[in-house]
Order: structure tokens, then C-alpha cells, then sequence
């Protein structure tokens, strides 16, 4: 991550001297078009593009943790692991549904269940099952996402 920042940062660094490195030139040659203005505005594209591409390293990074955070915080709140307060002050893991937690195995076999019932029901081969099991059948709902195993 550090490592991120420092590239970032150097990248930020070289294009804000390239862009001065431009005006410098356009100065000295008053306005004109010259080799050396070319070279520093060509030292500037290149600069830019470099900046560029350190900034998108810097998103996938960012992306990357905000992922890796909300995964940690489900799981944390499904197995019971972090503090919620319940209004008591107490902070105690208990909360006043009475449903205890579950353990992270458990909510991913559950997650894995419920993609391949959605699967199974977007060929149709658990359509007439589930219309059976279902007193009050509703029309089949768009799944919630790709659906794909993994």
C-alpha cells in the first residue's frame, strides 16, 4: 500500500513539473511552436498518462480494501464477532432476535445453496419442486446476481 502512495505521489510530482516544464517553454519562445515546446509538451503527455495510471492503481487499492472491509464486517456480523449494542450500552454480542449467530463455514455453504437453487431455477429443472414446496407460488424474481458458482 505504501508503495501505491509513493508511486502515486512521484507521479503527481513528475506531471506538475512537466506542466511547468511546458509553460517554461512556451515562455521562452514567446508562444511559438518549437522543437522545444514540443518536447515539453510531449514530456507532459506522457507524464499525464503515467499519473493516470498510477491514480487507477491507487482505485484498485482502494476498491480492493472497501471490499475486503464489508466482507470482514458480514461475516463479523453473521458469526457474532463484532460488538453490537442492542440499546443496553453493553456492547454484548447477544441480540434480541434470539438467533444465534452463525459460524463464517456455515454462511458460505448457505451462500453457495442459495446460488445453485437460483441456477437450478433459471433452467427450469427445480421449477416444478419449488412451485410444489411453495403454498402461495409468486412469479420467478431477476437473481440478485451473476449466479455464477465459485
Amino acid at each position: 500500500m505504501e508503495s501505491i502512495a509513493d508511486s502515486l505521489s512521484n507521479s503527481y510530482q513528475d506531471f506538475v513539473a512537466a506542466a511547468a516544464g511546458v509553460l517554461e517553454a512556451k515562455e521562452q519562445s514567446n508562444g511559438q511552436k518549437t522543437s522545444a515546446t514540443d518536447a515539453a509538451l510531449e514530456s507532459f503527455k506522457q507524464c499525464w498518462e503515467l499519473f493516470k495510471v498510477s491514480c487507477d492503481q491507487a482505485e484498485e487499492l482502494v476498491e480492493s480494501l472497501k471490499q475486503r472491509i464489508g466482507s470482514e464486517c458480514l461475516v463479523d456480523e453473521a458469526t457474532g464477532a463484532a460488538p453490537t449494542t442492542t440499546g443496553s450500552g453493553s456492547g454484548s454480542r447477544h441480540d434480541d432476535s434470539g438467533i444465534p449467530p452463525i459460524s463464517a463455514v456455515r454462511l458460505e455453504q448457505m451462500s453457495k445453496a442459495v446460488r445453485w437453487l437460483v441456477i437450478e431455477l433459471q433452467h427450469g429443472s427445480g421449477a416444478a419442486a419449488a412451485a410444489a414446496a411453495t403454498p402461495n407460488p409468486q412469479p420467478a424474481a431477476t437473481p440478485f446476481d451473476d449466479a455464477t458458482p465459485h
